[in-house]
């Protein structure tokens, strides 16, 4: 559907991306992930045509639209801040792009009811300017505004970031739903990897203009292919050679003792070693209880070794308790 081919972009003589490629599949929700200034708005922005790449192209269904107009692209954008017209009402703010496409009066009534409706905003809403609205409402106005002009693609650029964390999750859902009920082919920038990792069909992670790593969210999670994207994506160990070689680790498990090698939080067991795992003692330095799991941060020799255990109703660990922690080599990735 979209297809990058080496995309380069300068500002001045700072290069923003370094020959990005990258295909994003008809109906699918690709995420843009990355820390601030990796390059991942610069990509949607050169996708919607905001940007001109210095070198590189971009298609999409196999048409060449790297210079084309932004208002021929046929992409609808919801913004960080959604830039919707205060003054107007939500119908006014819906309705603009199919005005300005010159749609006739009935069919734009028509149009924007249909489009208000699957986004769940409510008829006695549609007259209410949208400074009237919360966040979430003035969220599903922007949406339902890209919506309603009927693109092949619609562009997300951190839509959730200015929302508090209770109704991020909500809108989250939300937002994965309408897609799936819409079926369109979804470009979506964030830095936040929990929301990538939900969302996403497949997700590449950007870092310094360049793409570290394009995948499932499984595949990104659990098999990162660089250093940096085991640590940006989740939370993890760093394991020191010190105590890699105290459990036993070496090259018959597999295990490069002298390359930087990571495990999962929840990788790592207590009291629960099962066979072939390797293993040592430690003691429970601190824990943080969060209902559903608690994580444990565990000293083994100066070690602190972190673990997410779920919550089973049994007694935590005290501080100071001593346990073994356990894990298979097989979970260690090495760099």
């Amino acid at each position: 559907m979209i297809n990058l081919r080496n995309i380069t972009v300068n500002f001045g003589d700072f290069t923003a991306l370094h020959g990005i490629d990258l295909n994003v599949g008809a109906g699918e929700f690709f995420t843009l992930l990355g820390p601030s200034g990796c390059g991942k708005t610069t990509t949607l922005r050169t996708i919607t045509g905001f940007i001109k790449p210095d070198a590189g192209t971009v298609t999409v269904a196999d048409k060449d639209i790297t210079h084309m107009e932004i208002e021929k692209r046929n992409i609808g954008m919801v913004f960080q801040n959604y830039a919707l017209f205060p003054t107007m009402s939500v119908f006014q703010n819906i309705a603009f792009g199919l005005k300005v496409k010159k749609i006739p009066k009935e069919e734009i009534k028509q149009r924007v009811e249909e489009i208000a409706k699957k986004v769940e905003l409510e008829p006695h809403q549609m007259k209410r300017k949208v400074s009237q609205l919360s966040g979430g409402q003035q969220q599903r106005v922007a949406i339902a505004r890209a919506l309603v002009t009927s693109p092949s693609i619609i562009c997300l650029d951190e839509p959730l970031s200015n929302l508090d964390a209770k109704l991020r999750v909500q809108l989250r859902n939300e937002l994965k739903d309408l897609q799936r009920k819409f079926g369109i082919t979804t470009v979506y920038v964030t830095h936040d990897q929990e929301e990538a990792l939900t969302l996403s069909d497949r997700i590449a992670v950007f870092n310094h203009g360049k793409i570290e790593q394009i995948g499932a969210p499984d595949e990104v999670y659990n098999f990162s292919s660089t250093e940096f994207v085991c640590n940006f994506v989740g939370d993890i160990n760093k394991l020191s050679k010190g105590f890699l070689e105290r459990v036993g680790a070496n090259a018959s498990h597999g295990v490069d003792v002298d390359k930087s090698c990571y495990i999962r939080l929840e990788r790592v067991y207590v009291n629960n070693v099962a066979p072939r795992h390797l293993s040592t003692t430690a003691v429970v330095e601190n824990s943080e209880y969060y209902g559903l799991y608690i994580k444990y941060t565990l000293n083994s020799q100066g070690d602190l070794i972190r673990v997410i255990e779920k919550n089973s109703g049994t007694p935590m660990y005290a501080m100071g308790e001593e346990v073994t922690i356990s894990f298979s080599a097989e979970n260690i990735m090495q760099f």
